[in-house]
């Protein structure tokens, strides 16, 4: 089968290129950076020529409000059109947990454009709805550190390891579309302040985190459940101190 997966050179993206080739199939690894750019549509059409399944991995180069709204837009258009040229037979991409539900960040606010052009684009389609990764949590303390602390909500968190996601990614490609959203999460659940606290200490990270219900998580205010799936959820095998061993060297 051939798989084109856009933004098939960063974390989530060449995790999965491995995964699908290894299993066998025909996988396009498409990114500006290998001639394919779906701002543009350079390189668009012959990439998908013959493609069976699209993956949408690509993220924003900038996370300004306007310019990751108009990222989403601009390049879900110009790849809806393309893929309904080549007859893709299934649309996948990557969103996030509770992305439509913290309107006041402005990147949660593009996910959820990005998500309505796919579901009106008429091409088979499945949604992905991810939990933040654990790969991510040192940037997530850098964005409420004021001075040695770092305030954060209360609110309960469910982070993933990027091996997890990109598995699931990988097994939903070879499916059958879902025309609908599917959520993941890590396998651990906890308040969104403790998981970063421990995560610093593992570290060696001398931070102190403070727990703060008024903390804003990149400017949308964090509920008890804004970051966590509702209902149902596929859910990661790694735990945080798994991958803490592992990303450190110590498995």
């Amino acid at each position: 089968m051939k798989i084109v997966i856009i933004g098939g050179t960063g974390l989530i993206g060449s995790k999965t290129v491995a995964i699908l080739r290894q299993a066998g199939h025909d996988v396009i690894a498409a990114s500006p950076r290998t001639g394919v750019n779906t701002l543009t549509g350079e390189g668009l059409k012959e990439g998908l020529a013959g493609a069976q399944v699209v993956i949408d991995l690509a993220n924003s180069p900038s996370f300004e409000d306007k310019a990751v709204l108009e990222f989403f837009e601009t390049s879900g258009r110009i790849l809806h059109a393309a893929e309904g040229e080549a007859g893709v037979r299934h649309h996948v991409a990557l969103s996030i947990v509770g992305t439509d539900r913290t309107p006041e960040n402005g990147y949660f606010r593009a996910k959820v454009a990005q998500e309505k052009l796919i579901e009106a684009s008429g091409i088979p389609y499945t949604i992905i709805r991810s939990t933040q990764f654990y790969e991510f949590l040192g940037g997530i303390a850098d964005s409420g550190t004021e001075g040695n602390t770092v305030g954060l909500s209360p609110g309960l968190f469910q982070p993933i390891a990027a091996d997890d996601v990109a598995a699931i990614v990988a097994d939903v490609a070879l499916g059958a579309p879902r025309n609908g959203i599917i959520e993941i999460a890590g396998p651990e659940r906890a308040p969104f302040d403790e998981i970063i606290a421990s995560y610093l200490k593992a570290v060696g990270d001398t931070r102190e985190v403070v727990r703060d219900p008024e903390a804003r998580y990149f400017g949308g205010r964090v509920e008890e459940h804004s970051l966590v799936p509702l209902g149902e959820a596929r859910l990661g095998h790694i735990g945080v101190d798994e991958w803490l061993r592992r990303s450190q060297g110590k498995a």
